[in-house]
């Protein structure tokens, strides 16, 4: 990588980790946060790049830790070109940071995608590709939504480590059923590994997922939907979302996968503190309407949602910032409630809230400038301008 600019942003409200500053600064240099004060900056570096927050919020990058595609694009291609079409989209919807995910597919085409994201390099001003989800195949028939049925497979802790080693050790989170490990020997060995254990088109029941919370399941894929919801005599893997402290729960706020009310009673239920913002965008999203595909499946593609031919949700084609704008009109939710839920908890759920996340000194400069309805002025991606928004 050359030389970065330094970029100052003046006159703005300023995020911070730990505090509001009202009328500051924050000034980025060498891809990392240098320093961030109130008032006017003094010793600047040379050609420094001066951006005029005023009337303006700046907040920390979001994180999409589950998106399978954009711009066309899909990580199942599994070619250079894939990922930097990616990469080079998601700033525009305020993502500096993703997860490149998979679906369940044949074990070659698994590993060809695995293979080429452990061999990609990230460019300047473009979404870091800071690792891998694995979205099945180790998942319940019963609740595979979008994911091809022929290719579902028992857990298998020999075949995860070879994928694991294909990667470059890039595989962060795991989508997977827990019921389908009795014993707990699977969750508990990738937990122990490091690796995000994601409970997602499953089958189980609420006392199911308090003994998988137990052998290590710490996420929920996709709160609500492929798992099952809430009865008043079992409140389900929806119920335990709420009841049990130890989960996170990816949540899709795109008004469709969940109701605009349902996105309400979970707020209220788990709070910004439990809630991780996602995509779950297929290759369709930033193009027209028209005839897609995912998995080897053909999807119509409106201009509101992605169905598989059966009728069944196929992903989508939400854009981060608008999830964020449908969270940021529920009743409660504030701007520093939609920084927990899009950068702070995916940061702190992947283990990487020491370099990402948020606005502190040392961190990456994964910047956000936006309007008061989250509307994009300008997206930093470690350092480097990335969007403009007109």
């Amino acid at each position: 990588m050359g030389e970065i600019t330094p970029i100052i942003i003046k006159n703005a409200k300023i995020y911070t980790e730990d505090t509001v500053i009202e009328n500051g600064y924050i000034l980025l240099e060498n891809g990392k946060i240098k320093s961030v004060s109130n008032g006017e900056p003094v010793n600047l570096p040379d050609n420094v790049q001066v951006i005029d927050g005023t009337n303006s919020n700046v907040i920390p990058g979001f994180i999409d830790g589950h998106i399978h595609g954009a711009g066309g694009a899909d990580v199942m291609d599994a070619t250079e070109e894939t990922l930097d079409t990616m990469a080079r989209f998601l700033p525009s919807e305020g993502t500096t940071s993703f997860l490149a995910t998979t679906i369940t597919q044949s074990p070659e085409n698994i590993e060809n995608a695995l293979v080429n994201a452990a061999n990609y390099k990230n460019k300047p001003g473009q979404a870091k590709m800071i690792g891998i989800h694995l979205e099945g195949p180790f998942i319940e028939k019963s609740k595979a939504g979008a994911q091809p049925l022929e290719y579902i497979m028992e857990p298998n802790l020999e075949q995860f480590n070879k994928w694991q080693l294909l990667s470059g050790g890039k595989i962060k989170t795991i989508t997977m059923a827990p019921e389908h490990d009795a014993d707990g020997s699977f969750i508990h060995a990738l937990n122990e590994a490091g690796v995000n254990v994601s409970a997602g088109h499953t089958g189980t029941n609420f006392a199911g997922m308090k003994v998988a919370v137990s052998y290590g399941v710490r996420q929920l894929t996709h709160l609500c939907n492929a798992m099952a919801g809430i009865h008043h005599r079992d409140v389900g893997v929806v119920g335990a979302g709420f009841q049990l402290k130890e989960l996170r729960g990816e949540l899709i706020a795109d008004g469709i996968h969940v109701a605009p009310e349902m996105l309400q009673i979970i707020y209220n239920a788990m709070g910004s503190e439990r809630i991780i913002l996602i995509t779950d965008a297929m290759r369709a999203k930033g193009l027209s309407a028209g005839d897609y595909e995912l998995g080897g499946q053909p999807v119509k593609v409106s201009e509101t949602r992605a169905l598989l031919e059966n009728g069944s949700l196929a992903g989508s084609i939400l854009k981060m910032h608008d999830g964020a704008k449908q969270m940021l009109e529920l009743d409660g939710v504030s701007l520093e409630n939609i920084i927990e839920m899009a950068s702070i908890n995916p940061a702190k759920q992947l283990g990487v809230f020491a370099e990402k996340g948020s606005i502190a000194q040392g961190k990456d400069a994964d910047i956000l400038v936006v309007d008061d309805e989250l509307q994009i002025n300008y997206t930093v991606c470690g350092g480097v301008i990335g969007f403009v928004g007109e």
